[in-house]
């Protein structure tokens, strides 16, 4: 069987966590999660990156970092992961979803400004496939209304925008490290980029339980108290470490996946220019990271057939999410802001193939070859 997915591995993983078992330290903060966290504010160019078990801690870290009330609204697509709604959810937020554009599968940046009223808080674009979102359009409507811009870069990690990292140019980014990542931090994990340093002390607090004891540890205070809302949003120093040795050959790594995500494209650029399927969209100012690779079938009952065809063959490809408006609890937290004219449509149509760096050349092209059986 070909996985859809399969952590990447480079070797000095075991090592990095014997270390960190070594030295007596496997809680958060610890000599490995400083590693990584100067090596994300040194790549990226953010003031202060903050491990998180995960990218859900670290959304939820951002709805309380900008003070989400019952009765708030945030603008947000409904393809994503439930974890981008459920973060504001739990602070009482309403959310308002809008219509994606059918190339990137990337909120339309067009719509943000008809679905904002006077109790918006903000915007959180989600980096879909590791394609950026239009940034400039939603940071000046941002800056028109007095908007928090959150970003789910759950899929952005070494992607950028016009030069500029993902997650880094909102007020707040989150990453995730979850094993189905391009970097995973041992199966979990995730990362807040704080981009406004007026918010760092507050983040700092509120990732310790809602203590300064950050502060404690440097010789800022002589001793910690409670001082704010917060919970446990540390990530082990054993995931860091393993995490570590992952970001020593980050560039690497991407290399290996956008090697593979082209030869995907060449291999079905054919098919694709006879109308058989949709490829991915690119746009012009936007640097991809591979994260994944997909197409674009005809309709559902194409995508469904295409589905059980590769795993006759022991191929295992899958669909994306359920669109979160027309979820249970999206019909209970939210509304879906002006017409749903590609959302479910395109969301239906979308089939992602074998993604991931320890994929071989010959995986690959055993997945290529039974893609063109199938159209022939």
């Amino acid at each position: 069987m070909i996985p859809f997915n399969a952590p990447p591995v480079t070797g000095s993983e075991a090592d990095y966590m014997h270390s960190a078992m070594a030295s007596g330290k496997l809680c958060g903060d610890g000599g490995f999660t400083r590693r990584v966290q100067q090596w994300f504010e040194q790549r990226c160019h953010v003031p202060k990156v903050l491990l998180t078990p995960s990218c859900t801690a670290s959304l939820e870290m951002a709805a309380l970092l900008i003070n989400i009330q019952p009765g708030d609204e945030v603008i947000m697509p409904s393809y994503t992961f439930v974890s981008t709604a459920n973060a504001f959810v739990l602070r009482g937020a309403k959310i308002i979803f809008v219509d994606v554009r059918p190339d990137t599968m990337n909120i339309d940046e067009t719509l943000i400004e008809a679905a904002i009223t006077e109790k918006t808080r903000a915007i959180v674009p989600v980096h879909y496939a590791g394609v950026a979102c239009e940034m400039d359009v939603i940071m000046a409507l941002a800056d028109k209304y007095k908007l928090y811009v959150i970003e789910d870069a759950a899929q952005g990690v070494m992607s950028s925008w016009k030069g500029q990292s993902l997650g880094s140019i909102g007020h707040i980014g989150c990453f995730s490290f979850h094993e189905t990542k391009n970097y995973t931090a041992g199966g979990e994990g995730g990362a807040t980029l704080i981009n406004d340093p007026t918010l760092i002390e507050r983040a700092e607090v509120i990732r310790e339980k809602g203590t300064n004891r950050s502060q404690f540890f440097r010789g800022q205070v002589d001793k910690y108290t409670w001082r704010d809302l917060g919970s446990s949003y540390l990530m082990s120093d054993l995931q860091a470490a393993y995490l570590w040795a992952q970001l020593e050959n980050a560039d690497l790594i991407n290399q290996r996946r956008l090697a593979l995500w082209q030869n995907y494209y060449d291999a079905l650029s054919p098919l694709a220019d006879q109308g058989r399927f949709t490829l991915p969209t690119l746009p012009a100012d936007c640097q991809h990271n591979a994260h994944m690779f997909y197409l674009k079938l005809r309709d559902q009952e194409d995508r469904d057939h295409l589905i059980t065809w590769l795993k006759e063959a022991e191929i295992l490809s899958v669909f994306h999410y359920i669109p979160l408006h027309s979820s249970p609890a999206g019909l209970q937290f939210g509304e879906f802001s002006g017409e749903d004219c590609y959302t479910t449509v395109e969301s239906e149509r979308l089939v992602r193939l074998p993604m991931y760096y320890n994929l071989t050349d010959n995986q690959q092209k055993i997945v290529i070859g039974s893609l063109l059986s199938f159209f022939s």
